[in-house]
């Protein structure tokens, strides 16, 4: 059996290679890529590297083999399509017969326009006909603890989240459920809402920067709109910035709580503390 991952070099992918190699021999391990470069630690440590683009179909062609586990991680190129992109992964994998492809995709609950390319790739998948898992996961602690530069500027938490909570967890621990998943048994045509064990708010987050920054830090809740303009002025794309802002008013309507458990039942073990996630931002 071998264990195929896209988009192996980005922030997730990264940390489910490192963790397959605590479990699996390398060689059984296949990272695709866009750019080899990017991958040479993995190729010096055995891993086989094939080189491909969710823009490029030909490039899918033949990477597959049929006693294939496959791990399609959701690509970030909100501009180009992701449901035509992840379609050229499905499409080869079938043409494979693969044994496994499990998509990591957003909680079921979510609304937001966010979720609408993961719910379209989850009817691709499902109706490839392929032996699938849906490994839904919830926000990561890291989309917080890696963007402190202005809060800490400004000894303020900004988003448009009301009172809303969130159950987040570390990228590494959505990453060892992946690594669950395709290392173990009997995950063929499971749905898996993943998300952390505790969910907090805002204001709580921003209590915890406080606790252990020693400054005052406040949460101050903007409207969807205020914050729509805040991003887009910070540069990121307009219409991407209404979808980022579009995920607070999710949280707002509780959405991004997760209490299924799967998680943790997953990796045999309790989620990463947001406290941890912010005491190892602090000290980078």
């Amino acid at each position: 059996m071998s264990i195929v991952v896209t988009g192996a070099t980005g922030h997730l992918g990264r940390h489910v290679v490192e963790q397959l190699l605590e479990k699996v021999p390398a060689e059984q391990i296949t990272a695709v890529v866009r750019d080899e470069s990017r991958a040479a630690d993995f190729a010096a440590r055995g891993v086989r590297l094939a080189v491909a683009d969710y823009n490029a179909p030909e490039t899918f062609v033949g990477l597959f083999a049929a006693a294939d586990k496959v791990l399609l991680i959701s690509g970030n190129e909100f501009a180009k399509g992701r449901v035509a992109q992840h379609r050229v992964v499905i499409e080869a994998a079938k043409a494979a017969g693969v044994a496994l492809l499990a998509y990591t995709s957003a909680p079921g609950t979510l609304t937001a326009a966010l979720a609408d390319d993961h719910h379209g790739t989850e009817e691709a998948l499902l109706a490839s006909g392929l032996p699938y898992t849906l490994l839904r996961n919830g926000w990561y602690h890291e989309n917080y603890t890696e963007n402190l530069a202005p809060v800490l500027a400004h000894d303020t938490v900004v988003a448009a989240a009301g009172e809303g909570r969130i159950s987040t967890a570390s990228r590494a621990d959505y990453a060892a459920a992946a690594v669950a998943v395709l290392t173990g048994e009997g995950h063929e045509n499971q749905t898996y809402e993943l998300g952390g064990d505790a969910a907090w708010s805002f204001a709580e987050y921003a209590a915890e920067l406080s606790r252990q920054t020693g400054r005052e830090i406040t949460y101050s809740p903007v409207t969807v709109d205020a914050l729509t303009g805040i991003l887009a002025g910070a540069g990121v794309p307009e219409a991407l910035a209404a979808v980022l802002a579009g995920v607070d008013a999710s949280i707002e309507k509780g959405e991004l709580v997760v209490s299924s458990g799967d998680l943790s039942r997953l990796t045999g073990r309790p989620t990463t503390p947001l406290t941890e996630a912010v005491t190892a931002a602090l000290k980078g």
